[in-house]
């Protein structure tokens, strides 16, 4: 996807995934208008994404191509999850207020074959817009719920979770779903990006 995606856009596979070092993971993303018919769809194709990825509760617009601020999450019943909203897909997120800090693993379909120790907030509070409908919507959240927050939150400013790992050892090869390309040299993907702020 280059441009905007218009009604013929049915569903988004595996291979529609953007990997790094691909150079829209490192841009700060626009806002959108939530009642633009693109944004709607994209959010639906990101939505069917998340669901057909196994382990995947989240994706942001820059994981399939696009520089929008506009993420799909669901964290229902997973294991680490205590807070649990159902289906969010929010534009224009941001947090508005955060608490508490801890150190756990995350991964994330843009880097398959990495997963790293990341530093985040316990809990937080997001405010963003729904697509198709306008509404506004505030989630207060925490555990894993706030943490994938504030992960997907991070891709539309142009952050990977590897930003925020504070030393090298905090890299590591994921065991399961390892690929060929960063897994070789984990301390290699910082070189390999191309950001623009």
């Amino acid at each position: 996807m280059t441009g905007p995606p218009g009604r013929e856009l049915r569903g988004l596979g595996d291979g529609d995934v953007r990997r790094l070092p691909d150079p829209v993971l490192g841009l700060r993303c626009r806002d959108v208008d939530p009642m633009d018919l693109a944004v709607f769809v994209l959010a639906e194709a990101m939505v069917g994404l998340m669901r057909s990825s196994p382990a995947c509760v989240g994706v942001a617009a820059p994981q399939v191509g696009q520089a929008w601020r506009l993420f799909v999450l669901d964290v229902t019943g997973h294991r680490k999850a205590r807070s649990q909203h159902g289906l969010v897909v929010l534009c224009n997120p941001v947090v508005i207020e955060h608490a508490g800090s801890e150190v756990a693993r995350e991964g994330c379909l843009s880097v398959p074959d990495l997963t790293g120790d990341v530093p985040r907030a316990t809990s937080v509070v997001v405010s963003g817009t729904e697509p198709g409908t306008g509404q506004t919507r505030v989630l207060e959240a925490d555990a894993f719920e706030a943490r994938a927050l504030q992960h997907e939150i991070d891709h539309l400013a142009g952050l990977l979770f590897l930003d925020r790992v504070r030393a090298p050892a905090g890299v590591h090869t994921r065991t399961r779903y390892a690929g060929p390309t960063l897994a070789a040299d984990p301390a290699g993907w910082r070189g390999a990006r191309v950001v623009e702020r």
